[in-house]
């Protein structure tokens, strides 16, 4: 029989707004009731809170305008992109002196598979390696991590939240499930816990009086898949009881850095939608640059008034990276949009995607014709001055003539 996966879940403790702190001390820092996202006047939107300002029901994915008004005493601030991409590197640069198997699921979520590493840490209990981990991201990035423990990455991703300390809460920042005991430590949870398991699923599953894990396991996979399909009944079957197959993928590409923005009044003017998407398109390919990307594709979204959603999209030949030959594509793609229905905007996107390491583009395609170079050494080099200016003087320090802060 083969020795167990040992698999970790690191997942950063609320860390944008940790992340807000550090960048600024003097404000976000000294801020007990924190909010980190969009402009309540601008239709933003939640993209973290500290535990306090949760504690009013503020989460993630809110309207930040509903936040406001949950919590009224408390500050909000943009999200620092910049500062969270470095901070991300740093957190990831760490965990790969554990092991070099660590698959990165989002900015502040990564997998570690550990198994088979038991001689090399002296057969050190996996809970030991988590917490020395934890100790060595906090102390090099001021960053604090809840680490959940198992033989599977769903196991350890239930396991990192309850692994999480909060007020008047036991927990210590780790938690590992023993193998064996999966199927014991699913039992504490309802089914909307369990990832994947939306409202729809939830409602769905309701009408079989299935609310929790413990009304799951009381049935043969059978029964659930005579009530749910061959799919969904052998895949609940499996979750309930801790099982998961699906391995860590180290190095696994990102497959495309998106931005988007919803007005807080529609917009039908062709400048100032220019503005807001050279602000998009700003942050986003300083998000590939940052992850020593380039992008073959880009795609701009518009949503106008009537919530009709439309894109466009353009391959190039030549990958891409720098702000202006971004920023060029994007354009002729909204002008495209707008001739083609002009209403008032609600939302603006950019997207770039078939993403490549910088350096690995490989041979060119044939989209399009020789010599038609959008970008050239010359905005690589502009786009990098300016990443490095912002990370030294902060994000609004130095952009493009027209751009708005962020």
């Amino acid at each position: 029989m083969s020795p167990a996966q040992r698999i970790l879940l690191a997942d950063a403790d609320a860390f944008y707004v940790a992340v807000a702190r550090l960048t600024d001390p003097a404000g976000a820092g000294k801020a007990r009731l924190l909010i980190v996202g969009g402009s309540p006047e601008q239709r933003g939107v939640v993209t973290s809170a500290s535990y306090e300002a949760r504690a009013y029901g503020v989460h993630s994915a809110m309207p930040m305008a509903r936040a406001v008004r949950l919590c009224p005493g408390a500050t909000v601030v943009p999200v620092p992109w910049e500062a969270c991409a470095r901070k991300s590197r740093e957190i990831g640069a760490v965990l790969r002196r554990f092991t070099p198997v660590v698959e990165q699921a989002s900015s502040d979520e990564f997998y570690l598979d550990l198994s088979g590493t038991e001689q090399l840490y002296g057969g050190e209990p996996l809970a030991e390696t988590a917490r020395r981990m934890r100790d060595a991201v906090i102390a090099e990035t001021s960053l604090s991590l809840s680490i959940g423990g198992g033989t599977s990455k769903f196991v350890a991703k239930l396991a990192a939240g309850v692994a999480k300390p909060r007020p008047g809460g036991a927990a210590d920042g780790v938690q590992v499930v023993a193998p064996g005991a999966e199927a014991d430590f699913m039992l504490q949870f309802a089914l909307a816990d369990i990832p994947l398991i939306g409202p729809k699923f939830q409602e769905r599953l309701a009408r079989f009086g299935l609310r929790t894990v413990r009304d799951v396991v009381r049935h043969e996979r059978e029964t659930l898949v005579g009530w749910l399909g061959e799919r969904e009944g052998s895949w609940l079957y499996e979750r309930t009881r801790g099982i998961d197959r699906a391995p860590v993928e180290a190095n696994r590409e990102t497959k495309s850095v998106s931005r988007d923005e919803t007005f807080a009044t529609d917009l039908d003017d062709d400048a100032a939608l220019a503005a807001r998407l050279l602000s998009l398109v700003d942050r986003a390919s300083t998000d590939i640059r940052q992850s020593g990307l380039v992008a073959r594709t880009v795609t701009v979204k518009l949503r106008d008034a009537d919530f009709t959603t439309r894109q466009a999209s353009r391959t190039l030949a030549d990958a891409v990276q720098s702000d202006r030959a971004v920023y060029a594509v994007a354009r002729e793609l909204l002008t495209r949009l707008r001739a083609a229905r002009r209403v008032p905007a609600r939302l603006l996107g950019v997207a770039l995607s078939q993403l490549v390491a910088q350096g690995g583009e490989g041979q060119l395609s044939l989209l399009e014709s020789p010599g038609q170079t959008l970008e050239t050494e010359r905005d690589r080099v502009i786009s990098r001055v300016i990443d490095e200016v912002r990370e030294k003087f902060g994000p609004d320090a130095l952009g493009r003539g027209g751009s708005q802060q962020r």
